[in-house]
């Protein structure tokens, strides 16, 4: 059943966003409604981030069921995320990259939600292999670079002792849109790699030294499951749609991790204490302390405008967040994806709660 969910996703996707005037966007100043089995029905637009599209999709499904709210959330990468919210064409964006400091500038006050936490998973098309791969940062930093190019290399093969790992050239495939995945692999391989750091460096959108591209994680993982020899990063979720196999990764306390629900969680952990120091959200997981932390792993945030100008919108946007981080917590895990620690939860909610809407500005917990 897990395989068909990525294509009943991408089915979904396509229905909210071609639909009939029932799921047209408007601009995110305009109320629209349809008339639903409980009366008017809130419209939502949102964009961004492939990376939490699955449990987004979910969530916002199974919102819909029970509630007079429609969220249309389009997967069109991080980069497209913040690019609509700037330019108002959203309700909401949503990034795995924080947004930098020209881009807040362009789209002042802007809040970072983050949502759930996954793992960028580094996956392989190895046929006949019995066993997840072991890669170092290093490693792996060079086979992108286009340094490491067989996959019976002996570097590889020191790390994978006892494992028969064939004579093939390695194909690399990476991302070709601005995409919150790239930043958190990029900016994984810059903390642990020299090399990357001065050649390539850490980005949405990067120079990359070799391989093939692909757009979203979709294109990726569909490139990586029909070539043979291929290896690519993708959102852990994805690969275990399709079946695909996973490395484990080193991680900083010289472990070789997965990318499990329980070791993104795990990369988590510290988070509560960042957080004195950050109180927008915006703090890298990537390569945390802890025996037990899958190095990659990252948590995503909705974009949401400190200011709207519709209080019902804000009210119900409010609304989907409360119970997507209380009630939806269940849904998160079977997909793969760790909810936040209960301490950031509860930072999360105080941060919703700033939220001001209408010519008024009124808090939206008192907009009626």
């Amino acid at each position: 059943m897990k395989r068909l969910w990525a294509g009943a996703l991408l089915a979904m996707a396509g229905l909210a966003a071609c639909g009939g005037d029932e799921g047209a966007p408007r601009t995110p100043g305009e109320m629209q409604t349809t008339a639903g089995g409980g009366g008017d029905r809130v419209q939502l637009t949102g964009a961004g981030a492939t990376f939490p599209y699955p449990i987004y999709a979910r969530w916002f499904s199974d919102y819909e069921q029970a509630n007079p709210v429609r969220v249309n959330y389009q997967s069109i990468g991080s980069g497209g995320g913040i690019r609509q919210l700037t330019e108002g064409t959203v309700d909401f964006g949503a990034s795995d990259a924080p947004m930098n400091q020209e881009e807040l500038a362009k789209a002042p006050g802007t809040l970072h939600i983050p949502t759930v936490i996954g793992a960028v998973a580094v996956t392989y098309n190895l046929p006949g292999l019995a066993q997840p791969l072991k890669l170092s940062g290093e490693v792996l930093a060079d086979i992108f670079l286009g340094r490491l190019t067989k996959w019976n290399d002996p570097r590889l093969q020191q790390l994978n002792p006892g494992v028969a790992l064939p004579n093939r050239d390695i194909l690399v495939v990476h991302r070709t849109d601005a995409s919150g995945t790239t930043y958190v692999f990029t900016e994984y391989l810059a903390a642990v790699s020299p090399a990357w750091q001065q050649q390539v460096g850490m980005g949405k959108s990067v120079k990359w030294p070799t391989g093939l591209g692909a757009k979203g994680n979709e294109g990726v993982t569909g490139q990586v499951r029909q070539t043979e020899g291929a290896v690519g990063y993708v959102e852990q979720v994805y690969a275990t749609q399709n079946n695909l196999p996973v490395a484990a990764v080193q991680n900083a306390a010289g472990r070789f991790v997965a990318p499990t629900l329980e070791a993104s969680a795990a990369a988590a952990a510290g988070a509560q204490e960042k957080l004195a120091g950050s109180p927008d959200f915006r703090i890298s997981l990537v390569n945390a302390a802890g025996a037990d932390a899958y190095p990659i792993s990252t948590w995503t945030y909705l974009l949401v405008p400190a200011q709207m100008p519709d209080c019902t919108k804000a009210q119900a946007l409010v609304q989907v967040v409360r119970w997507a981080l209380t009630d939806g917590s269940v849904a998160a895990r079977e997909l793969g994806y760790a909810p936040l620690p209960d301490a950031v939860r509860d930072a999360v909610f105080t941060k919703l709660g700033s939220i001001t809407c209408g010519a008024n500005r009124q808090p939206v917990s008192s907009a009626s």
